[in-house]
Parts: C-alpha cells; sequence; structure tokens
C-alpha cells in the first residue's frame, strides 16, 4: 500500500543530472533533517558517465551559490575556467577564416533600447561586427581575459560569464558536498528490476547488493538507457534526426605542452565538412570532440579530421566514439516519475545546453513536488508543458545555426532542405525579414535562450532584415552615445583584467575575497 505523503525521493543514477538534481533536490527540502523529505541517490559503481559536455550557462553561478559551494573550491577541484561565450569559427561560409562570438555580456539591455536597429542602420560605424558594437566581451575574451579581479566576491565578476568544467570531477564534487553538507543518502548499487504498484505507480526498485529500496517519488538519472521513463513505465522517445542531422561524436583529451599555456577565454566551435568541432579549455587540458552526421562521413575520416586539427599534440592519445541520439521523451513527467538528463532528451552540445537543463529541471521538480500524491497530475502537467517548450525552442536555435551557414558541403546542403526545418523556425525567420528582433518576440518565461542570443547569431552569421523601418528608429544621438561608451568600457576592461591563467592561480593559492 502506497502512502499519499511524499516524504523519499529515490534518484536513480549518478553523474552530473544524478548529483545536480540531488544537491538541488536536498537544499530545497532540507533533508538534512530527518523530518523532511529524504533524498537517496542509487548509483552504479560499474556505469561510466558519458561526461561530454563541459560547458555551462551563467545560471550556473547562481546554483553553485545556493548549494553552498565556494566558487575557488569549485575552480580548483573541477579544473574549471571561465567561459564567456562562444566563438564560432569558420561557420559563416566556405571562405575561410570567417568567425563571430555568441557572448554572455552586452553593455546595454537591448529589451530596454536595442542598439540592434542602429547598428543595421550604421550608426556604429561600417568597421564594427554586432558583437564589437554591443559588447566589450568580445575584445576580452580574445585577449584571453578573465572576466572578474582576485578582488571579486565569489560568484560575481565585472564580465558576466560562466564555467568550462571537468564533468567527472563536476559530478564528485556535487556527490561529496550532497552527502556531507546537504544530507543526500548514498547507495552505491546497480538496479536490477522495477516494481509497479497496480495503479502504474513505481513502488520500488531492486538492486543487486542492498535489497529493495521503495520511494514515493523517483527521477530517472540514467542515461540515454532511460530505465525508469522509457523501459519500465514505456513512455516513448521524439527522435529529432531528421532535423539535426549529427549523430556521433568522437573526442579527444588534450593535455597542455606546459602549465602556462594560455587558457582559451570561450568555447570554441570550428566548422568541418560534416559537422564541427568544440574545444573547451580546462586548467589542465583541453577537451576536443568533432560532432559529425555518419551518412556524410565515414568515422575512420572523422576521427583522421579530429586529430588534424589537433596536430602534432594528438600523436599517441586515444579517441573515443560516442554515438548520440537527438531526440527527446514525448512525456518527462509520468505518475510518480521525472526523468532528468539524458534520460529526458539530449540535443547535440552546439550551445551547451544540456547542464542547463538539467539545473532547471531540478529547480523546478524542487518548487513543485507536492506534499502529496494527489498534487502529482498537476504537477506533472505544467512540467511537461514547461520542458516541451524549453527543449523544442532549444532545437530551433540550434537548427538556426545550420540554416543561416552558407557551407556547400552535402552536410551543410542537407541542412537546408525544407523538411528538415521545423515550421516554427521557418516562421520567426520570416518575421524578422520583416521586423528587427524585439522583446515582443520573446514574452514566454521559460525561453532558453534570450533576445541576445538571437542577435549575436543572427547578425553574426550575417542575418538583415530585408528592410528596416527606419522611421521607427529615430533616436540616432542615443545610439552614438551608447556605442562610444560600449567602445569606451572596452578599452578600459582590456587594461583592468587579469589573464585567465594568471586569475586562476591565484585562486588556487589565495581564493576570492568575501568582503
Amino acid at each position: 500500500m502506497h502512502s499519499e505523503s511524499i516524504k523519499s525521493v529515490v534518484v536513480v543514477g549518478g553523474g552530473t543530472a544524478g548529483w545536480l538534481t540531488a544537491a538541488n533536490l536536498a537544499r530545497a527540502f532540507n533533508s538534512a533533517n530527518p523530518n523532511n523529505i529524504q533524498v537517496c541517490v542509487i548509483e552504479s559503481p560499474d556505469i561510466p558517465t558519458i561526461g561530454v559536455g563541459e560547458g555551462t550557462w551563467p545560471t550556473m553561478r547562481a546554483t553553485l551559490a545556493k548549494l553552498g559551494i565556494d566558487e575557488a573550491d569549485f575552480l580548483t577541484q573541477c579544473n574549471a575556467t571561465f567561459k564567456q561565450g562562444t566563438k564560432f569559427i569558420n561557420w559563416q561560409t566556405d571562405v575561410e577564416p570567417n568567425q563571430y562570438h555568441h557572448l554572455f555580456t552586452s553593455i546595454f539591455d537591448p529589451t530596454q533600447f536595442n542598439l540592434a536597429p542602429y547598428w543595421l542602420k550604421g550608426c556604429a560605424g561600417n568597421s564594427l561586427s554586432y558583437a564589437q558594437a554591443v559588447s566589450a566581451q568580445i575584445k576580452t575574451a580574445e585577449l584571453g581575459l578573465a572576466p572578474k579581479k582576485i578582488t571579486s566576491k565569489p560568484y560575481e565578476g565585472l564580465q558576466n560569464y560562466a564555467y568550462h568544467l571537468d564533468a567527472g570531477k563536476f559530478a564528485d564534487l556535487l556527490k561529496r558536498h550532497a552527502i556531507n553538507k546537504l544530507g543526500v543518502k548514498f547507495i552505491a548499487a546497480n538496479v536490477t528490476d522495477v516494481r509497479l504498484e497496480s495503479d502504474g505507480y513505481i513502488a520500488e526498485v531492486q538492486t543487486d547488493n542492498s535489497g529493495a529500496i521503495a520511494g514515493d517519488f523517483f527521477v530517472d538519472c540514467t542515461g540515454f538507457k532511460s530505465l525508469l521513463i522509457g523501459e519500465t513505465l514505456g513512455i516513448g522517445f521524439t527522435s529529432v534526426a531528421d532535423t539535426l542531422l549529427t549523430d556521433h561524436a568522437v573526442t579527444i583529451q588534450v593535455p597542455y605542452d606546459s602549465d602556462d599555456a594560455p587558457i582559451n577565454a570561450c568555447t570554441h566551435s570550428t566548422a568541418q565538412d560534416a559537422g564541427w568541432i568544440w574545444d573547451i579549455a580546462l586548467t589542465n587540458r583541453r577537451g576536443v570532440g568533432y560532432v559529425y552526421s555518419s551518412k556524410h562521413v565515414s568515422h575512420e575520416e572523422a576521427e583522421a579530421t579530429l586529430r588534424r586539427y589537433i596536430g602534432d599534440a594528438a600523436t599517441g592519445l586515444s579517441a573515443r566514439k560516442i554515438k548520440i541520439d537527438l531526440g527527446y521523451r514525448n512525456k518527462f513527467w509520468h505518475k510518480n516519475c521525472v526523468a532528468v538528463g539524458l534520460s529526458a532528451a539530449f540535443i547535440e552540445p552546439l550551445e551547451a545546453s544540456a547542464i542547463f537543463l538539467i539545473e532547471a529541471a531540478g529547480n523546478m521538480i524542487a518548487d513543485q513536488l507536492p506534499s502529496r500524491r494527489q498534487g502529482l497530475l498537476f504537477a506533472e502537467q505544467k512540467f511537461n508543458e514547461s520542458f516541451m517548450f524549453r527543449w523544442q525552442k532549444t532545437i530551433d536555435f540550434i537548427k538556426m545555426h545550420y540554416l543561416l551557414s552558407q557551407r556547400s558541403t552535402p552536410f551543410w546542403q542537407a541542412n537546408k532542405c525544407k523538411s528538415t526545418i521545423p515550421e516554427s523556425l521557418t516562421t520567426l525567420l520570416g518575421n524578422w525579414q520583416e521586423h528587427c528582433i524585439s522583446a515582443y518576440d520573446f514574452a514566454h518565461v521559460y525561453e532558453p535562450f534570450p533576445m541576445e542570443s538571437y542577435q549575436y547569431v543572427l547578425y553574426g552569421m550575417g542575418f538583415k532584415p530585408q528592410s528596416v523601418a527606419e522611421y521607427r528608429y529615430t533616436e540616432d544621438v542615443k545610439a552614438a552615445e551608447h556605442f562610444n561608451k560600449v567602445q569606451q568600457v572596452t578599452e578600459y576592461l582590456a587594461k583592468e583584467l587579469p589573464g585567465q591563467r594568471a586569475l586562476l592561480q591565484k585562486v588556487a593559492q589565495f581564493g576570492f575575497s568575501s568582503i
């Protein structure tokens, strides 16, 4: 007989998804108090984590602060570095080199005063890219500078920032913190069976060494296997392979040649004939991987392409091939089970959305999980509506990068076929051919990518409206003052900010100021 009260949450699966979710829930529920909802993680000692996602969004700073994790400890224990956006290399055309940046910081909020129409009119001059015209971050990132100083408070900076991190070490840090500080219970075991109640709710999971583990609510963090939501509860999977055409990745971890090698301030994303290569800088190594379509290049040639990109440093290093099934579950929350991470969905890592959506899921579960089973259905409906919207917007945003490219190889041309383009994206781009992007296009509270993100990518890729209704944009003097201010701030920050590695070395030694 099940309990009507929800007093225990069982997270099946560890890794970033499992431990970040468990930590979020335990903090929200104050699980260190035995009278409150208890959180337990069952993690297999035999299944390695995928760990390809080493990029985060700026939201991670608030998440870590909320969990009570010291920023300096996080940086040093996870070999983490500061991420200030993504540099897209050779995405625009076959004529190389070309580049643009998707940054985290604009000097002025475009929802308050939108500089884009004035940039399109030429008010910033003809020599500045959109990113250069509205943000100081492109120059500081290109100089390899950090977004803050050693005197900055934890999780605060002179510019907005996220992190690059070692996913395995991050999961270990979260695990220690969740167990030692937040009251999460841990069971090292393999789940061998799942028992359902007569009404289809999960009653318990059977393990190989700890017997049956009962719970009132279950979180499926079992990765692509999707043991609970997929295999047990039978929730189907919607593939987006006909929209996003990559289906494999090959990765290599590349140590630095020296301890003082420079650290890139942005994720580098470099277009290739059949996909793109990510290049992420940690303190001790680079994580490099080629995301590609096996219909357009063989696995052997994909690895060879990656090794050519890395150069001599790839000699003797082993490569790892990963098959990626792009898509999402038809429901993320069903009865007393919710899927988080790869068990819920996976959309290729072009914009590092995976960890952000794990954060968002944990936050919503913590906020919306009812105290009694009677409230589960309403919470389920809200969660599924929210995350279906988020995943579909993420698909649109990523597809937009491929659609706007003028590269000519078969892979890139296939991405422009009408049958691969979501109707929602076609509608948006059609609207933006006639009107500049505005805040009215982003009215939904769950928008994963803000107005600024679309502006950086659209204008960086060379997209422009067919016409600008200049009669609507008459504050040229104000716009010119704003553009001048951006350049002044750019020059100031370029002189003030320290280099990435220099700051990280100081952080490891002294930490950040707590005053």
